[in-house]
Order: structure tokens, then sequence, then C-alpha cells
């Protein structure tokens, strides 16, 4: 896992394929916290999202390189209310 100290707010994340997945807010704990306006739509919009911090590949010119493809790195990310 890479250094989660390293990861700026308003970074972007990308997915190992360079597509944006969403933009830093905050580090909590071991999570990458995302921004509402990246939250998606329906249902998802208007609440912050996290992503693990296992999924953290690197920490490269003030971007956040995942290390799953942009599609399968949305399926692991949790709701603000989830606390697993």
């Amino acid at each position: 896992m890479a250094d989660l100290s390293q990861i700026k707010e308003h970074a972007e994340v990308i997915g190992a394929d360079g597509v944006h997945v969403g933009t830093v807010d905050g580090i909590d704990g071991n999570r990458i916290k995302l921004t509402k306006k990246d939250s998606g739509q329906g249902s998802h919009k208007g609440h912050h999202h996290y992503i693990d911090g296992g999924l953290v590949a690197m920490v490269e010119d003030g971007t956040v390189r995942l290390s799953a493809n942009a599609d399968v790195a949305v399926t692991f990310e949790q709701e603000e209310d989830d606390k697993s």
C-alpha cells in the first residue's frame, strides 16, 4: 500500500486504466474520502464515498493512482454511513 500521507486534498484519483474515479476530499483513517461532486447519480448523489487505501498503487505528481481499473474500483467504494 502506498503512503496515504502523501495524498493531498483536491488530488485527482484515477484507475489503473487512467480513467477519473474521483477527487480527494480528505483522508479518513485508511480510506480516501471523495468529494460529494464525484458521488454519482440517484441515491448515490450528494454524499461522500470512500475508497480503501489498499487500492492505492502510488501517488505521483499529486495524482492518486489506483491498482484497479476505474470501473472495478468504483465497485469497492464505501458509502458515507458504511462503518465496515
